[in-house]
């Protein structure tokens, strides 16, 4: 039988045992950007296509893809980004709420948990629709150390030691399932991250404005979890590092000191008044 008979509805199955919104939603996910989910000895990597670049973009201000969920946890999104700032909502909701009633950090797989349990309510009840997100937890508790996790819009969830999700993700798994080492550090991880993602993105040349990167490792000073995202400049110190940096336009650089100098010019004073202008 035809599918579009049972795909209106979430809570309609098909003949073959199939929700179809729960698989159009997968699909949607297939054609995000890549985020890719690393575990290290001593610590968590997430690396991240980003999607929305531009040269008026203020990457400094603004995520796309990976965002602190609490003090332990960092979470990477691909998918539909509305549903995603949905989710990241909740999740720092329920870490705080947790915070606030035990005094200590949520445990990773309970807040996955908790995420799961409500993405797969939006799966079994009609009017709703399920949330066209997929996303990685990678965090660090007390009672099983640093953890990766990957939770789907049905609700369904898992453990991983390095995993892939958004576009590419076949391809990204078998660089993954290559090249992964159990028991790397955090430095190796975040150069494996940046080895996959330049086989999987369109441009083997990376730099800030195409990806995110973030880790979750303990303080040396206090052995609390510290999450970090990177900033601009450090992605680009880690992408010149690996060798994967955008070569720079000679062009340009040939450009800048002559720009310099001529913004270093004497005033010209105006026809009336005597006021200076400067000359850009």
């Amino acid at each position: 039988m035809s599918s579009r008979r049972y795909d209106g509805r979430t809570t309609t199955f098909s003949p073959e045992g199939r929700l179809y919104q729960v698989e159009y939603a997968m699909e949607a996910i297939s054609h995000a950007g890549t985020v890719i989910g690393i575990l290290a000895k001593d610590g968590v990597v997430l690396a991240a296509e980003k999607k929305v670049t531009g040269k008026l973009f203020e990457q400094d201000k603004s995520s796309e893809k990976i965002y602190v969920l609490g003090d332990n946890i960092l979470g990477g999104f691909a998918g539909v980004t509305s549903d995603a700032n949905t989710l990241v909502n909740y999740a720092r909701n329920t870490v705080q709420n947790v915070l606030l009633s035990y005094d200590d950090d949520i445990p990773v797989e309970h807040l996955t948990q908790y995420m799961c349990d409500l993405k797969q309510g939006y799966t079994q009840y009609g009017g709703l629709r399920p949330f066209g997100v997929s996303i990685l937890y990678g965090g660090w508790d007390a009672h099983h150390n640093f953890q990766l996790y990957h939770s789907d819009p049905s609700g369904n969830y898992s453990g991983w030691k390095a995993t892939c999700i958004g576009s590419n993700n076949g391809t990204a798994t078998s660089l993954l399932k290559q090249d992964y080492k159990e028991g790397c550090t955090t430095q190796e991880a975040m150069s494996l991250a940046c080895k996959v993602l330049s086989k999987t993105m369109d441009s083997t040349a990376l730099d800030s404005e195409k990806i995110e990167f973030a880790h979750l490792t303990l303080s040396p000073r206090t052995g609390k979890p510290q999450p970090r995202i990177f900033t601009a400049q450090d992605i680009d110190r880690l992408l010149e590092r690996e060798g994967l940096a955008k070569p720079k336009d000679p062009e340009l650089e040939e450009a800048a000191p002559t720009a310099a100098a001529a913004g270093a010019g004497p005033a010209v004073s105006g026809s009336r008044g005597g006021e200076g202008m400067n000359v850009d």
